[in-house]
């Protein structure tokens, strides 16, 4: 691993040099890419993702104009430490790790179990984030969002079964476009190939399991205190947080805007890329 210098721009995720930060006790692993300078992007990954797990269709359009920070939270990755019992503590760390390189100001770009971060993150330290985009994802207490637990099982046992990677029947639909859309994705996380994170431990993932649970059984959040202009996009079909949450959160966010993609599921922004990325460098931008 690397430490921050005097490094030239970096556009490639693919390309973007692992590094580390210390801070209350955790050596987080985090990489950046973009121009240095504004406000960053902060990137907050899904259940059981590490540094690895990102689309660089997603990441590199964006870090074209905007510095860009993917991290590990603690206990995941190559980040030290161990992964906290609930979504709140989450947000807690994430505080941690943006303060720890200086920033007081982010956009948060979130998918999944990161937007559930985010919102808490967000209703702690509102003055912290400015733009805020949440995909795949649903507010404290969404209807059907413990069911995430079941579902995630069930499918990796049925990825299990086909020697197939569990995104993609976690991430997209069993159709003739899901079916290699999910592969396409699944070989863009692999452009990657020196300088791999290592893969979250069982014990980590069913932590962060436990988390999800008690963030869905819990009593909803005030979500009309985010004022933040926030973009909120998913698939129509999304099994692991119904797509009805995110029709919800933009309902109780006042002024956010709505993206949902046809003929997609919980990967709806990776398969739908194309259209999703420009989308959103427009929205950060503004």
């Amino acid at each position: 691993m690397s430490n921050p210098g005097n490094d030239s721009v970096i556009t490639s995720y693919a390309d973007a040099p692992t590094r580390t930060v210390a801070a209350g006790g955790t050596t987080y692993a985090y990489r950046e890419l973009g121009p240095k300078g504004g406000i960053p992007v902060v990137f907050f990954v899904h259940l059981a993702a590490t540094l690895d797990n990102w689309d660089p269709r997603i990441t590199d359009p964006i870090a074209r104009n905007r510095h860009v920070i993917t991290f590990d939270q603690p206990g995941v990755g190559a980040s030290t430490g161990q992964v906290p019992g609930s979504i709140e503590e989450m947000a807690d760390d994430a505080y941690t790790f943006i303060r720890a390189l200086g920033f007081d100001m982010v956009d948060v770009f979130s998918f999944s179990l990161g937007g559930m971060i985010a919102q808490d993150l967000a209703l702690k330290h509102p003055g912290l984030v400015r733009r805020l985009v949440l995909t795949g994802t649903g507010p404290r207490g969404g209807k059907d969002m413990d069911k995430v637990v079941g579902i995630t099982y069930f499918d990796i046992f049925r990825a299990a079964l086909t020697r197939s990677d569990p995104k993609e029947f976690l991430f997209f639909n069993r159709n003739a476009t899901g079916k290699p859309a999910a592969k396409a994705f699944i070989r863009r996380l692999q452009e990657r190939t020196v300088d791999r994170d290592k893969p979250i431990s069982t014990a980590a993932f069913q932590t962060q399991l436990k988390a999800i649970r008690k963030f869905g059984r819990s009593a909803p959040a005030d979500l009309s205190k985010l004022t933040q202009p926030t973009l909120i996009a998913n698939g129509d079909n999304d099994r692991m947080v119904p797509s009805i949450l995110s029709e919800d959160l933009h309902r109780r966010i006042k002024g956010s805007e709505l993206v949902i993609y046809p003929d997609s599921g919980h990967g709806g922004i990776f398969q739908h890329h194309a259209a999703f990325a420009p989308a959103a460098v427009d929205f950060l931008a503004g």
